[in-house]
């Protein structure tokens, strides 16, 4: 049985294979097609999927016959005509013709992408995004083997188009730049911050998320599809407008969360959508009661073509797909470069590692990372010049997993994903991965998550004393994320960046 996942048309294309109950392939069409946020496949990406053998069934993560009924509701009529997903996959595929296709909805793809690799065996799912066909924000239950829809917020109503907005009212790319926004929230005034808060909470949202409301919990002032009017708060820096959008969703998705844990009476709660990107706001989930929090670490759209195929294959054997963790994409051969990072990082560079297979997701974890040591107090600085990002952006850490807690007040246990941020309680020493609020947004690295990654930080601790390295993505702004070998040559002749492959 092979199943092939497809999340494809909007934006972030992506693809899984689930082969007898295995993931064994899963990457997004950027890195194929080398432009960024692709919404299309390619027959790179189609021609990789299929060296794991011809699918059986094709599964689509949403239903395309009622997000075109949708968009025709909303006015989108162009989007209304456009080709269906499975006649343009026959047209342009045909080493898939005749393969049988099938699709789910696009929440349901969502949560399962989220609960079929988890390890639970009863918890609440929550999922908030932009849109799906209509649901912006839904609450489902996972108990034996089972997933049922218990609440949904529908469209317009959406949190995730209202955190877009505002990412276009401040200059920024929506459905791109969300993360940037989440980082400027930071720097802004609290004094300016927190009173327009709660005029953006009277101005677009007419409740609270909480149990008493029915799905018209929020009524936006105008589609937000369109992007807010430039006009709106008009003499406010773009800063303390980042930061009252930010307590607007930490406000809301605890809320929603709380009902999410009321409903279905579990401790253990599964995020996904995404909003499930908000570091900041998952990392306040616990203030809800929740003892554990699964958020798989490609909760947006191209994850749910992962939730598709493992839909589909617990619907065909009541089973759980098999989740070693992100690393399913292009493999890169070689031994981790642990001796070429450690002399790298005894000469003072800035440098990469490209090796092992890439990251099915947003954020580099180790195999396609730009890293250096966190103690330099120019390395932001020149890393930023590097990757052409904004000045007051920092980095995140890396750090082994039995020293996480004696340098940061770790809001769970573990961060093996880098989905949570926490304080750090020597600010000082690291500058290149502490935020203007004092928090990083940690990785936590195991010896059994990733064995290379762990040697490479335990040397280092061994030789410096400092358990963690800067993390981050190897890639420019507005580029893929380096894929293959190539990719990694030219990242290094561009920027003048030694990218290590192998020992």
């Amino acid at each position: 049985m092979i199943i092939l996942g497809i999340s494809s048309g909007f934006h972030d294309a992506a693809v899984t294979v689930v082969k007898n109950g295995k993931i064994v392939f899963a990457a997004h069409a950027e890195r194929y097609s080398k432009q960024k946020n692709d919404p299309w496949l390619n027959q790179e990406l189609i021609n990789a999927a299929l060296e794991h053998g011809k699918p059986t069934t094709i599964v689509l993560h949403e239903n395309n016959l009622a997000k075109k009924a949708r968009s025709f509701i909303s006015g989108d009529f162009n989007s209304f005509r456009e080709m269906s997903q499975e006649d343009w996959i026959k047209e342009f595929y045909p080493q898939l013709a005749g393969i049988p296709i099938k699709s789910y909805w696009h929440h349901q793809t969502h949560a399962a992408a989220g609960v079929l690799t988890s390890n639970y065996q009863e918890c609440a799912i929550m999922v908030i995004d932009a849109i799906g066909e209509f649901d912006c924000a839904t609450i489902w239950g996972w108990k034996g083997k089972t997933l049922s829809k218990l609440h949904s917020i529908t469209y317009p109503s959406s949190l995730g188009l209202f955190y877009s907005a505002v990412t276009h009212r401040v200059g920024l790319k929506p459905n791109e730049d969300e993360y940037i926004l989440m980082g400027m929230a930071a720097y802004g005034n609290p004094i300016v911050a927190e009173p327009l808060s709660r005029q953006m909470g009277r101005d677009f949202f007419k409740h609270a998320w909480a149990y008493e409301m029915p799905c018209e919990s929020i009524k936006m002032k105008k589609n937000l599809q369109k992007g807010m009017d430039p006009e709106m708060y008009k003499g406010v820096d773009d800063f303390d407008i980042a930061m009252a959008a930010q307590l607007q969703v930490e406000e809301r998705v605890l809320a929603y969360a709380e009902f999410a844990k009321e409903l279905t009476g579990c401790k253990k709660l599964v995020f996904m959508g995404g909003v499930a990107l908000n570091c900041v706001a998952n990392s306040r989930l616990k203030e809800v009661g929740f003892t554990d929090i699964h958020i798989m670490p490609n909760p947006g759209d191209a994850g749910s073509s992962l939730g598709a195929a493992a839909l589909e294959y617990h619907a065909q054997t009541g089973k759980k797909v098999a989740w070693d963790g992100p690393y399913l994409g292009k493999n890169i051969p070689g031994t981790y470069p642990v001796q070429a990072a450690l002399e790298s990082l005894r000469n003072g560079e800035i440098f990469g590692i490209a090796n092992g297979k890439a990251e099915f997701g947003p954020r580099a974890l180790g195999n396609r990372t730009l890293t250096a040591d966190p103690r330099g107090p120019h390395i932001k600085d020149r890393m930023n010049e590097i990757k052409n990002r904004q000045e007051f952006r920092p980095f995140a850490p890396m750090i082994l997993e039995e020293h996480a807690h004696e340098y940061f007040d770790m809001p769970v246990d573990t961060s093996p994903y880098m989905q949570f941020v926490a304080r750090c309680k020597f600010p000082e020493l690291f500058p290149a991965i502490v935020h203007a609020d004092g928090t990083s947004r940690v990785q936590t690295v195991s010896q059994k998550q990733h064995p290379g990654l762990y040697t490479l930080l335990r040397e280092w601790y061994k030789e410096t004393g400092c358990p963690m390295l800067v993390n981050t993505s190897l890639n420019v702004k507005g580029k893929p994320i380096v894929n293959d070998v190539e990719d990694a040559a030219l990242f290094a002749k561009h920027y003048g960046v030694k990218v290590h492959i192998s020992d």
